[in-house]
């Protein structure tokens, strides 16, 4: 197995590849969403030329599918829309562009610490980007075509998904999703996205609560308490709850056997109907549900002062 040493001193480190926003590298090219080897490099800490010699060593896992190098006309329109001063207009031979499906492939080539970081915050990103445009597929048709052009256009430039993604953050999210047998992955995507929209509380109704559950809890903003109600045969532990609040504070946890279906409630005015424990999600077919009846959510939180 051939594996890539770090040896670019002018890569991003690795606090830079956590918090590096991944959409911002992804274009669309011949209709697929790809990331630039160049810039896959920097996200995997070495340098370009010997990044594709890794993956030339094994290019019988990258077929056209997954990496194709770019057309001379499709470099020069990318360089005119994104500029050069990203040092990409002195290289000397056209770039290859990686799909979703080559760079989940890069994860049996590349196997450093910082790959498998950069893989996971890839992966993410690409979930966050199918989740949104299924979301709002009625959205886009009804944007005008001069203002999808407008968007694209953007999106090419400094601004790239900004005011596409600013766009649906002032409109009424989806009310509802649902998630088939081994959508694991963006089951997942989706119920951190909610987990962080918290700014004060969250409160979890969930019978089977135990330590994946709180790695999910674990990605909520700084400063967020959280509250679990759950039976009391969980496998959950005092020593789990004492570790997660160790590093994250703060959680507390009840146990009751009051609730049948589970509950995510934000701030206490915002809540959504789970058909499945946060620990099984994407494992089985299963619904998210934003309640839009704001009694509905003061009735489960008066019902929650009882217990």
């Amino acid at each position: 197995m051939n594996e890539i040493t770090t040896e670019n001193s002018n890569v991003l480190d690795p606090a830079a590849v956590i918090n590096a926003d991944i959409r911002s590298l992804v274009y669309v090219i011949r209709g697929q969403q790809v990331i630039l080897d160049s810039d896959l490099a920097a996200l995997y800490q070495v340098e370009t030329k010997n990044f594709n010699k890794a993956v030339g060593r094994n290019i019988e896992r990258f077929p056209e599918d997954f990496r194709f190098q770019l057309t001379k006309e499709e470099f020069d329109d990318l360089r005119f829309q994104i500029g050069t001063s990203n040092n990409r207009g002195g290289r000397r031979y056209l770039p290859y562009a990686f799909t979703e499906q080559g760079i989940s492939m890069l994860a049996s080539v590349l196997h450093s610490d910082v790959a498998v970081q950069a893989s996971i915050k890839i992966m993410r990103a690409f979930a966050e980007m199918r989740r949104f445009i299924s979301n709002n597929a009625l959205l886009f048709e009804q944007i005008s075509s001069i203002e999808l052009k407008q968007l694209e256009y953007q999106k090419s430039t400094n601004e790239r998904f900004d005011r596409v993604f600013q766009y649906i953050d002032n409109h009424a999210e989806s009310e509802q999703k649902i998630f088939f047998d081994e959508q694991i992955y963006d089951a997942f995507s989706l119920l951190v996205s909610i987990i962080q929209k918290a700014s004060k509380e969250i409160i979890l109704i969930d019978g089977y609560v135990d330590v994946d559950t709180l790695d999910l809890l674990a990605k909520k903003k700084s400063g967020v308490n959280v509250r679990c109600y759950t039976f009391s045969n969980t496998t959950l532990s005092k020593q789990d709850i004492s570790k997660f609040n160790a590093q994250y504070a703060t959680l507390t946890v009840k146990k009751t056997s009051v609730f049948h279906d589970r509950f995510l409630l934000l701030d206490g005015k915002t809540s959504y109907h789970i058909g499945a424990s946060l620990k099984d999600a994407g494992k089985k077919c299963f619904g998210i549900s934003l309640l839009t009846d704001p009694d509905m959510v003061k009735e489960l939180l008066d019902r929650l002062k009882t217990v």
